[in-house]
């Protein structure tokens, strides 16, 4: 039998949004093809017999699952979906050592590992399981559809190519190979540095205290990640941030380059005025060229919403939840 990590976890209800009375909710634990122990809240709708249809849940990028990856899960629940939010591995309540890192492999295994639980509970439809991945974990969830044939239907909200972004810096500002060359030659270095130290140093959350000339999207995540809106303390992005390498197997490894293989339903939605769209127009562009699997993958643009409406709604409720209920009953 696989082995599993034994996991201190958080009893009380400490998320960042309220507790549904339409679902029961408990911790569940399973270990994906690492070794690596991950922990995750399930969620399943009261009142409910028989097999149902399942949906994993990941995201932001640095975000835990008491945060907007747990809400999506829960609203999910509630109409109907037997759902899981997860910790990757080496973040919140999920196993692995070292602390912080991120790897386009394992994070892509952890959303199959995700499959694994939920095809394998009593509970769930296995030929009807999908997934949906917030910001960074967007384009974690195009790779594993492009990956796992199990996943019947994805969901990518407000997504980052987070490969694209490590290599070309926001909005391809830093696209040449000097400026990569000058980024690989620093955290060579870096890595030096950290074992000299015994210690990996930090790259730091959402900037705080926010400076007044900071860009628009630098306070459209403070905004959430260090205000009572979405604060939590084992959220990478709301205190320390991600070690300084933690990223760097991101820029040499494309994650999208086949998603235009993805034969399963795909929806990706994004906020017209996110500074991160251009990252889902162009993955859907392309996901759809000169594929012969294009007729099942909609791009849902949002009028007026910026990235992290899509975290928790916003003032106006921004997450189109109608939408991905008709589009998960369509395609599970």
């Amino acid at each position: 039998m696989i082995r599993k990590e034994e996991l201190s976890l958080v009893k009380e209800w400490d998320k960042t949004f309220p507790k549904s009375d339409r679902t029961d909710h408990c911790k569940v634990t399973f270990v994906n093809r690492y070794g690596i122990t991950l922990a995750a809240d399930m969620y399943v709708p009261k009142n409910t017999e028989g097999k149902l249809p399942a949906i994993a849940v990941c995201g932001p990028f640095g975000a835990v699952k008491e945060q907007c990856s747990g809400l999506y899960a829960q609203t999910m629940a509630e109409r109907g979906f037997i759902t899981i939010a997860f910790d990757p591995s080496f973040t919140g309540e999920s196993g692995g050592n070292v602390r912080y890192m991120a790897s386009p492999d394992i994070n892509t295994e952890d959303f199959m590992a995700a499959v694994d639980f939920l095809s394998l509970n009593e509970r769930v439809d296995s030929d009807r399981i999908g997934i949906i991945g917030i910001c960074g974990w967007g384009g974690m969830a195009l790779n594993t559809a492009a990956l796992d044939t199990r996943v019947k239907a994805a969901v990518a909200s407000t997504m980052y190519d987070m490969t694209r972004i490590n290599a070309n810096g926001y909005f391809d500002s830093e696209n040449s190979e000097e400026a990569r060359y000058q980024k690989k030659a620093a955290l060579c270095a870096q890595r030096l540095a950290d074992l000299r130290a015994g210690e990996y140093a930090l790259g730091g959350g959402v900037v705080d205290p926010l400076p007044e000339d900071a860009p628009f999207f630098v306070k459209d995540y403070y905004d959430y990640y260090k205000t009572e809106r979405g604060y939590h303390p084992r959220s990478l992005n709301s205190n320390g941030g991600w070690n300084v390498i933690g990223c760097e197997s991101f820029m040499n490894q494309p994650i999208l380059k086949y998603s235009n293989e993805i034969r399963s339903a795909v929806l990706i939605m994004h906020g017209d005025q996110a500074h991160s769209f251009y990252f889902s127009k162009d993955a859907f562009a392309a996901m759809t060229e000169n594929s012969r699997y294009a007729d099942n993958k909609e791009l849902l643009v949002i009028p007026g919403a910026v990235h992290t409406d899509l975290y928790d709604g916003g003032a106006k409720g921004y997450i189109p939840f109608d939408r991905l209920q008709n589009f998960f009953e369509k395609y599970l």
